[in-house]
């Protein structure tokens, strides 16, 4: 030590001012350095606490994670088995009570189902759509053209793909209701090839189709009833037994059943599947113009110059009876009198202080619902509403169409209306519109959005305190 420090203090030193420059210059590399040291000192303060928190974030990471590690490693086997097992519970009570809102919202529709089904067995299931149809634009109605005289009958298949319709010409046409083009036709036979041409040689008056869509049944003048496969229009039977010309046909739904009526004033009911003859009631004082039924062994059938409209309890064997005039009548089961009627439905015609009601050729209703449809030479088809418990007939609007309206039929889902029209009545010749032609108008029934509903809604609540 004592040789290195004579050999600092022995090095050549610049003499007088230079030498206190020198000591000034040392002076401040001296403080220079000093405060230089202060920075670095505090600089490596400031990191060494910088890595000193990472270190303890570190620390205070493992130390938690490890608080976990010890956790989970103090967890004994049994302990995680039952936690996994009321995980899984927990899991099956969800799964479970979610299933249970499932079948309980189908269980709802299922009743809601049942109990709509049973309200129909009962004739008592009514739904209310009147108030939404709206009356059709004239340009949206098709007319589909293919007969040579007047269309008399049609049908709508089950699945509403397909109508069947019948006429003068004997002919059977198949159509898809979509295209609006013919799928197939059996062409009509003239007199006296009956034994040779396999279809009808005279006028056919009425058709049916089973609620399955496998049979189509038509009857004609010529006193016969033909039995067709409606998927390929194949000619399956032949019933005869009637006296005069079949006017009416229906099956009964759900079943291949089928009955009949007659301008020879009887009705028989038939067994398709096994092609034989049942039963004839008997009734009606003239001819019978129109049948119809649904579920229930029972059929309704209309007269003609009797007037008689007639409810046939096929199993008991017995008939109701209901007298009415030129008008259109609601009626019920348990009463004689109409529940309502309108006269005049469909104007008058003939010269002044001669006039007389048109008649009415067809009636339609929408089943189980609050809708109506009626047709007659006036060159319209009315549509009309059956107020609460069928009490009243309301007109709901018209729909311009030229010539005899022979038939009508709605599609099951209400979505459009089908009117069999021609130059002639269906039955005669009385009168003939050279303008009218012979065809299908399929009319489309469209309904009024929820927005309108709310508006009319709103209107009818707020127009009641002035009636």
């Amino acid at each position: 030590m004592s040789d290195f420090f004579i050999k600092k203090r022995s090095g050549p030193a610049a003499p007088g001012r230079g030498e206190k420059s020198a000591g000034l210059r040392r002076k401040g590399d001296a403080d220079g350095g000093k405060g230089g040291r202060k920075k670095l000192s505090k600089r490596m303060n400031e990191e060494i606490s910088s890595d000193s928190e990472n270190e303890n974030d570190e620390g205070a990471h493992k130390k938690q994670k490890g608080n976990v590690e010890d956790e989970e490693i103090d967890e004994t086997p049994q302990e995680k088995k039952l936690r996994l097992a009321k995980l899984y519970l927990d899991q099956l009570r969800e799964e479970e009570e979610k299933k249970a809102e499932d079948e309980e919202f189908e269980s709802d529709l299922i009743a809601g189902r049942l109990h709509e089904d049973v309200l129909e067995q009962r004739g008592k299931l009514q739904r209310l759509i009147a108030d939404e149809l709206v009356a059709p634009d004239p340009a949206e109605i098709r007319l589909l053209r293919g007969h040579q005289l007047p269309v008399t009958c049609l049908v709508i298949t089950p699945d509403e793909k397909y109508i069947f319709s019948g006429s003068k010409d004997c002919s059977i046409i198949k159509w898809e209701v979509e295209s609006g083009k013919k799928v197939q036709k059996i062409p009509g036979g003239r007199k006296g090839t009956e034994k040779k041409h396999v279809g009808h040689t005279g006028h056919i008056l009425c058709m049916a189709i089973s609620s399955d869509g496998k049979y189509l049944a038509t009857g004609d003048m010529n006193k016969l009833i033909m039995i067709w496969e409606a998927a390929t229009c194949k000619h399956l039977y032949k019933f005869t037994g009637h006296r005069d010309a079949v006017s009416g046909l229906a099956f009964r739904r759900g079943t291949h059943d089928l009955y009949s009526a007659s301008h020879d004033r009887s009705i028989k009911v038939w067994n398709v599947n096994e092609n034989a003859y049942v039963e004839s009631l008997f009734g009606h004082q003239d001819t019978i113009t129109a049948l119809d039924c649904l579920g229930r062994e029972r059929c309704v059938t209309a007269g003609g110059r009797d007037r008689t409209v007639r409810v046939w309890k096929i199993a008991e064997e017995s008939q109701l009876v209901f007298h009415g005039h030129e008008c259109v009548c609601v009626w019920a089961v348990h009463k004689k009198k109409p529940l309502s009627t309108v006269k005049q439905a469909h104007g008058l015609r003939g010269n002044p202080g001669l006039e007389m009601p048109n008649w009415v050729s067809s009636v339609a209703a929408l089943n189980n619902s609050d809708t109506v449809a009626s047709g007659s030479q006036n060159s319209a088809v009315q549509l009309w509403k059956c107020g609460q418990g069928y009490r009243s007939l309301e007109p709901l609007f018209s729909i311009p169409l030229t010539g005899f309206v022979n038939s009508l039929k709605f599609s099951s889902s209400g979505k459009f209306l089908v009117a069999g029209v021609g130059q002639e009545h269906r039955l005669g010749r009385w009168w003939r519109i050279k303008e009218a032609k012979n065809g299908l108008y399929i009319i489309p029934l469209k309904r009024k959005n929820k927005e309108q509903m709310v508006d009319n809604s709103k209107t009818q609540t707020e127009e009641r305190p002035e009636d």
